[in-house]
């Protein structure tokens, strides 16, 4: 298959078989700028696809529990907001009663329900990204990644064939969402893994600023989906975008190269990928002195590569504060006069994607600022340090009027998600391929894991603590999220330093190769 002498025999994989027949077809091998387009189309849709499925159970909670679109959401996570109102989605026949909801979630304990659904989700979503990043350098990719869709999508149509089934068991929904989560864990390791491998660290902030975006495409269409869904009966609401999953995860298994070495594809001297065997990506965290290892890093050894803790925790209150945003920005907007009227739920739902537009231009813009500037650390710190004041202003000035409420959370968004995005994507990609690993690629999806997997336990906690504060004040939830910033950015004041430290070394260098001018 023109594969390239490995490290490892795991490595020796062979070509996926839609590459195989599109080359059959041309009679000529595709180039290695095609298999880039191919590995960043391919895992921008299907991370699309899990985002998609995550935000279904959001969309349909309010149907599972009719007082929860209306009374306190003390503990809900998202509130449906721009979809069609929980009357009209709720009129149809079949087993759900117009207005009656669905056993168990429609008694007064529903919301509370509800949100354990959240938290089992979340929590095994967190833990399994951990096991999923083991695997995932251990494993090929492209068979992890197909397998995780497919059993997302499995479970995912399993929680809406309770409506058909007519189950009432919370345990059944419980047990269904916590392997859910763990499923969809294995997406973020292996996308990122996969990117990682197949693009240079001088252009990766900014390539994966703009692929990052399938963040926000997933929400959205995973809403307009499962709202579309809602007057054919909710159970449509999780087994379409079920199935959708488990086809993408068969054109993953057909389509998509996890490395160039896999598909013996030629690597162009300018990209530099970081995988070929005994490169180093340098880095100014710290100076390598293991010793080169062929096998794939183990969980503890992945701990200790230089940065990866540091940022783990740095994302941890990251995620806590996009998390809440994400989980509670609708539902605070239509709690809020502004400019002394109270939105409409939907207006309130349309209003908050500013927020996450505003993430995309963050994510692009910390990934480009970071790439220019060669500081992943700085960049990040200085984003989140500057969410701080914007946090601090949204919740001040917001309610004076629509745009500078508008504006303010664009604003805000930007702050807000430009770091989480960087570090999920370019820093992990980065710290994945360390010069303490001496050319070493079999850490990507392990140190992705840790990292993502770290801020998923700050992503479960934000929303959480959220739902108890807010009962007493909104402005206490403000002032949480504010110091959560605060605490990321000092999170990285060592590798600031050292990245500091490395630029004026580098300009000192710069100046004593300038030749002396001869008087």
């Amino acid at each position: 298959m023109g594969s390239l002498s490995e490290t490892s025999t795991t490595d020796s994989y062979c070509k996926p078989p839609g590459i195989r027949f599109v080359e059959y077809i041309k009679r000529s091998p595709i180039s290695f700028r095609t298999h880039q387009s191919i590995v960043l189309i391919v895992t921008f849709l299907a991370y699309t696809c899990y985002h998609a499925n995550r935000k279904t159970t959001s969309v349909v909670k309010s149907t599972l529990d009719p007082a929860s679109s209306e009374v306190g959401l003390k503990f809900q996570s998202w509130r449906r907001g721009y979809l069609p109102s929980p009357l009209e989605a709720r009129n149809f026949s079949g087993l759900l009663g117009s207005d009656s909801g669905w056993a168990p979630f429609n008694g007064s304990d529903g919301t509370e329900l509800l949100a354990d659904l959240d938290v089992a989700f979340l929590s095994m979503y967190a833990l399994g990204m951990y096991c999923s990043g083991l695997l995932g350098d251990r494993t090929n990719l492209r068979i992890l990644l197909t397998v995780g869709m497919i059993g997302t999508g499995l479970f995912t149509s399993l929680f809406g064939v309770a409506y058909w089934a007519n189950i009432h068991k919370f345990y059944y929904f419980l047990i269904v969402q916590m392997v859910a989560g763990l499923f969809q864990s294995t997406g973020w390791p292996s996308v990122v893994a996969v990117v990682g491998n197949w693009f240079g660290k001088s252009k990766r902030g900014l390539i994966m600023g703009i692929w990052n975006a399938h963040t926000s495409v997933g929400n959205i269409v995973g809403s307009l989906i499962a709202s579309a869904m809602l007057s054919y009966g909710w159970g449509w609401s999780f087994v379409v975008p079920g199935l959708i999953i488990a086809f993408m995860g068969v054109v993953v298994f057909l389509f998509l190269p996890v490395s160039p070495e896999s598909v013996g594809a030629d690597k162009d001297d300018d990209l530099n990928p970081p995988n070929k065997v005994g490169e180093e990506v340098t880095d100014p965290l710290l100076s390598a002195d293991s010793e080169h290892k062929e096998q794939a890093v183990g969980f503890i050894q992945a701990w200790k590569i230089p940065g990866v803790a540091p940022f783990a925790f740095c994302l941890f209150f990251a995620k806590l504060v996009a998390y809440t945003f994400l989980y509670w920005l609708p539902y605070y907007l239509s709690h809020t006069a502004i400019d002394g009227e109270y939105l409409s739920s939907e207006t309130a739902g349309d209003l908050s994607t500013l927020f996450d537009v505003g993430g995309v231009i963050g994510g692009i813009l910390a990934g480009h600022i970071s790439d220019r500037l060669n500081a992943r650390a700085i960049t990040a710190a200085c984003f989140m340090y500057c969410a701080i004041p914007a946090l601090f202003l949204y919740r001040c000035y917001g309610y004076v009027s629509l745009p500078v409420n508008i504006t303010l959370m664009f604003i805000t968004g930007i702050f807000v998600n430009g770091p989480y995005a960087l570090i999920t994507t370019a820093v992990s990609a980065d710290l994945g391929t360390h010069a303490s690993l001496k050319g070493n690629s079999r850490a990507l999806a392990t140190v992705t894991a840790i990292i993502d997997g770290t801020g998923s336990i700050g992503a479960a906690l934000g929303p959480l603590l959220t739902g108890y504060i807010s009962t007493e004040s909104w402005g206490a939830v403000f002032w949480m999220l504010m110091g959560a910033a605060l605490i990321a950015g000092l999170l990285l004041t060592r590798l600031i330093v050292a990245e500091v430290a490395a630029k004026i070394e580098e300009s000192r260098a710069r100046r004593s190769s300038v030749p002396a001018v001869e008087v």
